[in-house]
């Protein structure tokens, strides 16, 4: 009976579900983790990397950057699930956020950002013909109006601001241990140990490399007068991805 309903992008079920937003949000539990943490001083996204062959071509579009995105100066992203859906859904904001540029003249607020494009996903749960986008996206950037602020939105259209949260594959014991470790003073610089930490534990590889983890922070430059990106090179990551790996096996022996 369920079939009815399940196959359809528009018709609810008697229990009022609609079944293609849930597959789509099934489709990205399994997809790989991405966090992110508000800090003080900062924006902290981490994601977990899929693409591991050594054939690759790391410079290449799509494979250097598999999970982080710039979408403004002021803003990026962090992304969950079908990548291939997630490239329209950075395009749209790109363009929104020029266009808002353009307008105005002044670089478009974050939350006016991510609702437009909560607005554009929710059409997709709306309208026969079409399916959801199987994608979360993780949004971290800073305004005049709100300072840095960070936010998660669903396939559904929901979105929502938050201090720290993760999604993708194993997302609630993430969220787990960010709801245990989390400060409300946090600086950047714990915030980066603690997302490692966070991967460390949630991920399937038993160790963290710069291979497999992606990195990157939002702040302000020393003159507070520009939005900084920055996503951390390997040689930047080893040494902290090799200090959590330590750490764990610390703990691990000791439970032993």
């Amino acid at each position: 009976m369920a079939r009815r309903y399940d196959s359809r992008t528009t018709i609810f079920s008697p229990e009022g579900r609609l079944y293609q937003v849930e597959y789509a949000m099934e489709a990205i539990s399994n997809a790989g983790a991405a966090l992110g943490i508000l800090a003080t001083d900062g924006v902290v996204l981490a994601a977990e990397k899929k693409i591991l062959s050594k054939l690759l071509d790391t410079g290449a579009v799509g494979v250097r950057r598999e999970k982080m995105y710039k979408l403004d100066d002021h803003i990026a992203c962090a992304v969950a699930g079908i990548t291939s859906d997630a490239n329209i859904l950075i395009n749209t904001c790109r363009l929104s956020a020029q266009r808002y540029q353009f307008a105005y003249q002044e670089p478009i607020p974050v939350e006016q950002l991510v609702r437009a494009l909560c607005d554009n996903k929710q059409g997709y749960t709306q309208f026969g013909g079409l399916r959801p986008f199987g994608v979360s996206l993780l949004y971290a950037g800073w305004d005049d109006d709100r300072g840095f602020q960070l936010y998660q939105s669903d396939p559904s259209g929901n979105y929502g601001g938050w201090k720290a949260t993760a999604i993708g594959a194993n997302a609630h014991a993430a969220q787990n241990i960010l709801k245990q470790d989390y400060k409300e003073d946090i600086t950047l610089e714990a915030a980066v140990k603690l997302v490692i930490k966070v991967l460390n534990k949630t991920m399937d590889s038993t160790t963290l490399s710069p291979d497999k983890v992606e990195l990157a922070t939002i702040t302000r430059n020393e003159d507070k007068d520009q939005v900084v990106f920055h996503i951390y090179k390997d040689d930047e990551l080893k040494p902290l991805l090799d200090t959590a790996n330590e750490a764990h096996q610390r703990e691990k022996d000791a439970e032993a």
